[in-house]
C-alpha cells in the first residue's frame, strides 16, 4: 500500500465522474491511486510430516495478525476524532479467529497436502465470493471486511518470522495533500490513513453500509463510492475534487472550479463551527414544539458522542453486528452485556433495540442453505426469526435483561402480518415467563414497538397498532418495496426515490394511523436526515426522527427553523400538486430554502 509521492499528470481536461456520497465534505488534493488485492498465494505439496509445521506456521500468522488488528483498535479508540468505531475491528478479529474458518483450512490441508497459505486462500475466497453474491447490501459489504482480514493473514503467513515486524497501523507518506483513489479501501486501510496529509477519497465500489463509509464518516473524511471505474493511468497525480455531498468526483478541474470549491469548503467549515453550540440544545421547532431527536447505532462505544451531541437517546440500535461472526457475540450473556452497556448510556430516553435483521444469507454457519431466488422477498427479519426459535428465545431474554439497567424498547422488522406480529408478541411473552421463573430481574413494562417498512403493514396500520407502543417507519425498505426497486441494481437505481408521491403517502397513512389508535410514530431510516424532507416530518407530525450521529446536529439546526403552519400547508399541497418525486421534492425545497438557506448545500437543486 506504501505509494511514492504523485508526480504531475498530464493535462487531459476536466472530468467529472458521479457515484455515491458517503460521507460529506469537500477534499481537494493530488490523486493517488491505491488498492488492495487478494493475491493467490503459490501452490506447494507438503509432506505428511509438515502438516504440523503448516499449522504452527498458521498460528504464528493468526497471532501477528491478530496484534496488528488490536493495534488499529487502539489507534482508532484513542483519537479524539473517531473513538466510536474501533469496535469494527472487533469484528475483524472475531472473524480471523472463526474456529469454522480455522477448523476447515487445517483439515484441508492435512487432506490435500497442500501448503497453508495456498489452502486458507481457496477456503476464505470461496466465503467472499459467496458474500458478493447475497441481495442484502450491508451483508455484502461484510466481504470487504473478510477479505481485508484475509489479506492481512496471508501477507504474515508469506513472511514467516519477519511478519512481527509489521504490526504498526499503515502509514502513508505522499507528498502534499492527497485524495486516494482505487477500486476499494479496506476499513484497515482507512484507519490507517495518515489524516495530516489524506483530504478524503474515492472508490469504485461500496456503499453507505460498508464498514469503510462509516469510518469515513467517523474520521470527517469526504468520501464518494459507486463510481464504477476509474481512469489510473492519465491522472495519477492530477488535481482531484471529492465532493462528498454530491457523490461527484473531478478529476483535474480546471481553475475556476478550483476556486468554486475552495470558497466553497471554506463557507462549509465556518457553518459547522456553528453548529457546534447546539449540541446541549433541546430539538424544538421555531413554535417550540418538542420532536424528539434520537440516534441510530450499530456500536456501544457510540454511546459517548450520543451523550456528547444531547440526542434524545437511541432511536433504533441494530443487533445485526453481534451476529456476523459465529462465537461468543451471538451468545446470551454477550448480547445481554451489550445490551446492557447501550441501556445504562442512554439517558431517560434509552434505547430502541431492533431483533436480528438479516437476510437469507450465508453469514450465520447453522443457516448456511441453498441460496433463495429472491432474498429481498424471502427469509428475512422476522421471518427467520420466528422460524429459529432458540436465536430468538436467546436474543429476547438478552433484552429483557438489559431492561433491568434502563429504559429498554424492542421492536420487531419487517412485519407484513398481524399474525407475524403477533407471533413474535407471544415468543416476547414465553422469554417474559422464563425469567419470571428464574427470578431474574427485569423491567415487566417494557413497551413493542413495530417497524413499518412493508406496504402490506401501512394498509393493515390500524389493526398493527392496537398491538404495539409505538411505530417506527423504516423508509429504506419502504421506498424499494413501494416503488418495486432494487437499490443496488443500477440499471433502476434512479427509481429508487425517498420523495415519490406514494412513499409519503404511505408515511402520511402510518402516522395518521399510530395517532388514531393512541401510539407515537418515528422515522429510522436514511431519509430522516435529508435536510429537504425535514419540512414533510413536521408537517406530517411525525413524533422522532432517528439518525446517524453525523447528520444529527444539522437535523437539529434545519427542525428549530421550521414552523409548523407552512410545514402543514406542504403536506397538503403535495396531495393537490405532486404527482412526481420531483415536483414533491421542488415543494419541499421552497420550504426549506426559506427556512435554512444556509444548511442546503450549494447545488442541491441539481441533485437527481
Amino acid at each position: 500500500m506504501n505509494a511514492a509521492a504523485p508526480s504531475p499528470a498530464p493535462l487531459t481536461g476536466e472530468r467529472v465522474l458521479q457515484g455515491v456520497g458517503v460521507s460529506s465534505g469537500i477534499a481537494i488534493g493530488f490523486a493517488e491511486f491505491v488498492g488492495q488485492v487478494l493475491e493467490e498465494p503459490e501452490l506447494s505439496s507438503i509432506s505428511k510430516e509438515g502438516v504440523e509445521s503448516e499449522y504452527a506456521r498458521l498460528s504464528v500468522a493468526l497471532e501477528v495478525t491478530k496484534a496488528q488488528i488490536l493495534e488499529l483498535q487502539k489507534l482508532l479508540g484513542d483519537d479524539g476524532s473517531a473513538p466510536s468505531h474501533s469496535t469494527i475491528f472487533e469484528s475483524h478479529a472475531l472473524l480471523l479467529e472463526d474456529p469454522m474458518v480455522i477448523d476447515e483450512v487445517k483439515r484441508k490441508t492435512a487432506e490435500e497436502l497442500k501448503c497453508i497459505d495456498w489452502v486458507y486462500y481457496q477456503t476464505i475466497r470461496g466465503y467472499i465470493d459467496q458474500l458478493r453474491k447475497v441481495d442484502d447490501a450491508y451483508l455484502r459489504e461484510r466481504a470487504v471486511d473478510l477479505e481485508d482480514v484475509a489479506a492481512r493473514l496471508l501477507k504474515n503467513l508469506r513472511a514467516g518470522d519477519k511478519a512481527g515486524a509489521d504490526t504498526t497501523p499503515i502509514q502513508r507518506a505522499w507528498a502534499g495533500e492527497t485524495v486516494l483513489l482505487g477500486h476499494d479501501l479496506s476499513p484497515s486501510d482507512t484507519a490507517g490513513i495518515d489524516r495530516s496529509r489524506v483530504r478524503g477519497f474515492a472508490t469504485e465500489v461500496g456503499s453507505a453500509t460498508s464498514h469503510t463509509a462509516i469510518l469515513a464518516r467517523s474520521l470527517n473524511l469526504p468520501a464518494v463510492v459507486a463510481l464504477h471505474e476509474l481512469p489510473q493511468d492519465s491522472y495519477t497525480g492530477a488535481p482531484v475534487i471529492i465532493d462528498g455531498y454530491e457523490g461527484r468526483v473531478i478529476l483535474n478541474p480546471t481553475q475556476s472550479t478550483l476556486r468554486a470549491y475552495a470558497k466553497r469548503a471554506a463557507v462549509e467549515e465556518k457553518r459547522l463551527e456553528k453548529l457546534s453550540d447546539l449540541k446541549t440544545a433541546e430539538t424544538r421547532t421555531k413554535d417550540g414544539d418538542r420532536v424528539l431527536l434520537s440516534a441510530n447505532l450499530e456500536f456501544a462505544t457510540e454511546i459517548a458522542t450520543l451523550k456528547e451531541l444531547n440526542a434524545d437517546g437511541v432511536g433504533l440500535f441494530r443487533t445485526e453486528f453481534l451476529f456476523l461472526c459465529d462465537g461468543d457475540s451471538r451468545s446470551e450473556e454477550c448480547q445481554y452485556k451489550t445490551y446492557r452497556t447501550i441501556a445504562e448510556g442512554a439517558g431517560d430516553h434509552g434505547v430502541i433495540i431492533r431483533t436480528l435483521d438479516i437476510g437469507g444469507d450465508k453469514l450465520l454457519p447453522e443457516l448456511r442453505l441453498d441460496p433463495e431466488p429472491n432474498p429481498f422477498l424471502g427469509w428475512r427479519g422476522i421471518r427467520l426469526t420466528l422460524d429459529e426459535h432458540e436465536l430468538f428465545r436467546s436474543q429476547l431474554r438478552a433484552i429483557l435483561r438489559a431492561s433491568a439497567h434502563g429504559k429498554v424498547r424492542v421492536m420487531f422488522p419487517f412485519i407484513s402480518t398481524l399474525e407475524e406480529l403477533q407471533a413474535a408478541k407471544a415468543c416476547f411473552a414465553r422469554a417474559q415467563e422464563e425469567l419470571v421463573a428464574e427470578g431474574v430481574p427485569f423491567d415487566k413494562k417494557v413497551e413493542i414497538g413495530a417497524m413499518i417498512e412493508i406496504p402490506s403493514s401501512v394498509f393493515i396500520a390500524d389493526h398493527l397498532a392496537k398491538e404495539v407502543d409505538f411505530f417506527s417507519i423504516g423508509t429504506n425498505d419502504l421506498i424499494q418495496y413501494t416503488t418495486a426497486v432494487d437499490r443496488v441494481n443500477d440499471r433502476v437505481a434512479h427509481l429508487y426515490q425517498p420523495m415519490h408521491p406514494a412513499v409519503i403517502e404511505m408515511i402520511r397513512t402510518t402516522v395518521d394511523a399510530a395517532h388514531r389508535n393512541g401510539i407515537w410514530c418515528g422515522i429510522c431510516g436514511e431519509a430522516a436526515a435529508d435536510l429537504e424532507m425535514a419540512p414533510l416530518w413536521v408537517g406530517l407530525g411525525v413524533d422522532e426522527l432517528s439518525v446517524g450521529l453525523g447528520q444529527l446536529l444539522k437535523l437539529r439546526a434545519a427542525l428549530a427553523a421550521l414552523s409548523g403552519e407552512p410545514c402543514r400547508k406542504l403536506v397538503e399541497d403535495l396531495r393537490q400538486k405532486a404527482g412526481k418525486a420531483e415536483e414533491v421534492r421542488q415543494l419541499c425545497l421552497q420550504v426549506a430554502q426559506g427556512a435554512y438557506p444556509d444548511l442546503l448545500i450549494s447545488g442541491a437543486a441539481d441533485r437527481k
